[in-house]
């Protein structure tokens, strides 16, 4: 069996809607053989599926190339489908069958192309103040048979977008949260099967979103406009031939919905009593709306995979509190709301508070929601059965407080509805200690709670802002979970664009307005380790999808980046200006602060010396050998600057925390004595700390990686066993079902860390998520050879674990590391390898003459290509196809 699988452009499966001037196919290859390479590919596009006239034909072109292809020659027109097919040859000659059709449509591909206009509910019936969420709508008379209808929209706001009283769409919070002013994002929606001959009705509410309702901490609102407003063009191709486009303008008109109220940290008031009936033009209340100016010249095409509703979970039970409340259980913290159904009277309302936690005494508890409201209110319809959710508000939660439901209510009348951006999931982790199989758990819903279009810190309080520091500190963490190419693809054109003119970076992408963040310090941006996103996520997304595009594309962002680094205070080697947030919430810090003992300026020194180096690999991965010169020399400099300022002529680091260390460490500043006297003093300060960490959110990510590079692999492990406070396993200890905030957001004796700062969902401390991955597992990429091209895997097995399973798909389909402790002290380690990809295995402390391979000596084995002894054990270089090792360790 020899096929080519899971063709993608883009990422993504059939997208329509793309404004990619030249798009790329990937595919994975399926083989029984071991050892599979691609030695050539032929890809063909037409206009129909049935391939009877070829548009665009590669040929069949000697090449191993099987992800990101680009489709050299073929100029893609606006508002197109393309099909396309792939098939290979082995490095054997045999060649696979066609695929079957995959497609690709096109967006507008150009701002000039739109011909709607903005249109908005008319001022006079709903003023700037008005809670009250408009409909608009317009009727298109169909005449002849529908060959295909799309539909191409966008808001300032939110929509939900109606079609003869069907939603268009499982598409949720569209058009979604960019840089408003810079980038708006349209979404293109097939509805042929949706249109009828005759009269269709098509309209959208609208609310405020992250564009007019309240964000951040300081009550504001209206932070990118004062209006929400449609734009929506329906393009109609009849099976005749003709073409007729429908747009938004003066013909359409507004009414008041049910929505009476929707914001997305207050939540949402609905009257079922107001429901309108979309369909029927002569309901009264409908008024002609209104037509403004507004910019199309931002507007570019979907980009990240949309936010849809992932799983749906039920409910453990309702509880009645000490305090006499009736509290709904979901058994999980979660990001999403609820769907209810009841039976009620006219008039009747209901309502439901969200919170994370119930506080010692099991009561519920909302103080660290702060300001959010995080609260739904429906009022019944009466008369039959209702069910109900909302439209645009989300909560973070666990618990909900029932109020003014019957008393008949049960807890499966309820269901709680995730919600967060469609990545695919890629990884799994599983070992033999359940503690750690629910941290695991805890990461990933820390993911899936945060990563709702933007990489949010926090998704239940009045905050949810896209904070730069977190999103660095996780994205490989986060990448080995799930697919988030694309989503980090859009959320890295959003930092680009928000970017000073010198190359300062926002503390949160997308930026808000500028008098918000003033109050930190000195500037409004531009913290060490939180700006660094702009350099650690772009070449993260590069070693781990292969990603040349969009490393090339936010390489100006780089360099800009450490220009502004550059430019700041007298000595160009050092940064010992500006404002930092440094190691937050480190356990370190003197009383009443949040910031750690680390001094900040040997923080933002440590990761100035790091952007320049990740800065270097980047252009010398786009062959700018200019440019990569500048940034070794720069680098250099810079290294040797923080020696001399941070380095004693004895060789000690003059910061004694751990984090000082780690960064050290971690990013190559020292060498020689002062490398082993950092070790020896990262040892000696967990030591201190009875072998448990004090760092916070600079340190704590490094923290497991390094023990394991230096040797200290045993000592990894135990951090990572510690069940008292401060460890990752003391919040699983406590219940918690996600990552926290603060080490002891929930204390010893039940009491809470603090009401002000205090969430239950905040991803930062789950990035130990990739030492799981990449050392317990041992799976890592080869930056050389980007998207898991060549694999390493190179587990680090540890007191407290007799297995560890670790799976992920890459680009070029599954690689798994298994590992699992047998008789004797000897070890088993199976691992997987696509085709069209190499293995390069590090077999821990085994002997060459002593390894078996599926029972047989390796060195006999089909699909090895080079074994060599090395320092640590045996080094085995595999091709696709799976293997089993054993081996007795010297």
């Amino acid at each position: 069996m020899f096929r080519v699988a899971k063709l993608r452009c883009e990422y993504k499966q059939n997208p329509i809607g793309i404004d990619v001037a030249e798009p790329r196919i990937s595919w994975q290859l399926r083989s029984d053989d071991r050892d599979c390479v691609q030695s050539a590919y032929q890809i063909q596009a037409a206009r129909e599926a049935s391939f009877e006239a070829v548009l665009w034909d590669s040929g069949q072109r000697n090449s191993g190339q099987s992800i990101h292809v680009g489709l050299d020659g073929l100029l893609p027109e606006a508002r197109t489908r393309y099909y396309y097919r792939v098939r290979a040859w082995d490095q054997n000659g045999k060649d696979s069958d066609w695929t079957e059709p995959a497609f690709f449509e096109t967006g507008l591909l150009d701002a000039s192309q739109w011909q709607a206009e903005w249109i908005r509910a008319p001022r006079a019936r709903f003023p700037q103040d008005s809670e009250i969420c408009p409909q608009l709508r317009t009727f298109v008379d169909v005449k002849s048979p529908v060959a295909s209808a799309t539909i191409y929209v966008t808001a300032l706001g939110l929509y939900e977008l109606q079609l003869n009283g069907q939603r268009v769409s499982g598409h949720y919070f569209t058009p979604g949260w960019t840089s408003y002013g810079k980038r708006l994002q349209y979404q293109t929606y097939d509805v042929t099967s949706l249109m009828k001959e005759g009269s269709n009705a098509l309209g959208a509410w609208l609310g405020n979103g992250w564009y007019k309702g309240h964000l951040g901490w300081k009550n504001q609102m209206e932070m990118y406009g004062t209006t929400t407003a449609l734009l929506l063009e329906l393009q109609i191709r009849y099976e005749n031939g003709s073409e007729e486009r429908i747009v938004s303008g003066k013909n359409w008109e507004a009414a008041e919905s049910a929505i009476r109220m929707s914001d997305i940290y207050m939540g949402e008031t609905y009257d079922a009593r107001l429901e309108r009936d979309w369909t029927n033009s002569a309901e009264a209340g409908w008024h002609e709306v209104e037509v403004i100016e507004h910019s199309k010249a931002i507007l570019v095409a979907q980009e990240n995979v949309p936010v849809t509703q992932v799983t749906l979970l039920k409910p453990l039970a309702i509880l009645t509190t000490p305090q006499g409340d009736r509290i709904l259980d979901l058994g999980q913290n979660m990001v999403g709301w609820l769907r209810f159904t009841l039976n009620g009277q006219s008039g009747q309302t209901v309502e439901l508070q969200h919170a994370e936690v119930l506080d010692a005494d099991g009561n519920f508890y909302r103080d660290n929601i702060r300001a959010a409201k995080q609260i739904i209110r429906y009022t019944l319809k009466g008369g039959e059965q209702e069910t109900y959710e909302p439209h645009f508000t989300f909560q973070g939660f666990r618990y909900a407080k029932l109020t003014g439901f019957p008393d008949t209510i049960q807890a499966e009348d309820f269901t709680g509805v995730v919600l967060h951006s469609d990545m695919e999931p890629t990884g799994s982790f599983h070992c033999s200690d359940p503690l750690i199989n629910q941290l695991h758990h805890n990461i990933l819903w820390g993911q899936k709670g945060n990563f709702l279009d933007v990489p949010t810190d926090c998704p239940q309080r009045d905050e949810r802002l896209g904070w730069t520091g977190d999103a660095q500190m996780f994205v490989r963490t986060a990448s080995y979970l799930m697919n988030t190419a694309p989503f980090f693809t859009k959320w890295l054109r959003d930092l680009k664009a928000d970017q000073t003119s010198e190359g300062g970076v926002p503390f949160y992408i997308p930026n808000l307005q500028e008098s918000f963040s003033v109050g930190w310090g000195e500037t409004s941006h531009s913290s060490s380790a939180w700006g660094d996103a702009a350099v650690i996520c772009p070449w993260t997304i590069y070693e781990m999808y292969g990603d040349n595009r969009l490393l090339a594309e936010q390489y100006e962002s780089m360099k800009k980046w450490v220009s502004y680094i550059h430019e700041q205070g007298n000595n160009p080697y050092l940064w010992n200006t500006g404002f930092h947030f440094g190691d937050w919430l480190a356990l370190d810090s003197k009383p009443d602060s949040y910031v750690g003992a680390t001094d900040r300026d040997y923080i933002a020194t440590a990761f100035y010396a790091y952007a320049v180096s990740l800065t270097l690999k980047a252009a010398a991965a786009l062959e700018l050998t200019g440019d990569a010169e500048y940034y070794r020399d720069l680098h250099e400099k810079i290294v040797n600057e923080f020696r001399s300022e941070f380095v004693t002529p004895s060789g000690r680091l003059s910061v004694p925390t751990q984090t000082a260390q780690l960064l050290a460490l971690r990013f190559g500043l020292l060498e020689g004595e002062a490398k082993e006297r950092s070790i020896r003093k990262l040892v000696e300060l967990l030591a201190e700390a009875g072998d448990h960490l004090t760092t916070g959110f600079v340190g704590t990510p490094y923290l497991n990686p390094v023990l394991s590079e230096i040797g200290q692999n045993e000592l990894a492990y135990k951090l990572l066993f510690q069940q008292d406070y401060p460890s990752w396993l003391y919040q699983v200890t406590k219940g918690a079902t996600t990552i926290w905030e603060h080490w002891d957001g929930i204390k010893e004796d039940g009491s809470f860390w603090s009401a002000d700062m205090n969430s239950f969902n905040h991803y930062a401390y789950g990035a130990i998520g990739e030492w799981l991955y990449s050392y317990v597992g041992g799976i890592k990429p080869d930056e050389s050879q980007p998207g898991f091209k060549v694999v390493h895997v190179k587990p680090h097995p540890g007191p407290g674990l007799d297995w560890a399973e670790t799976q992920l798909e890459t680009m070029y389909g599954q690689v798994a590391s298994c590992w699992k402790r047998i008789e004797n002290n000897g070890m088993e380690i199976r691992v997987t390898i696509p085709a069209n990809a190499e293995g390069i295995v590090l077999l821990p402390g085994a002997k060459l003459d002593q390894i078996l391979e599926s029972g047989i000596p390796v060195k006999l084995a089909e699909g090895i290509r080079g074994i060599e002894t090395v320092l640590d054990g045996v080094k085995v270089v595999v091709g696709s196809g799976s293997y089993e090792f054993s081996f007795q360790p010297g």
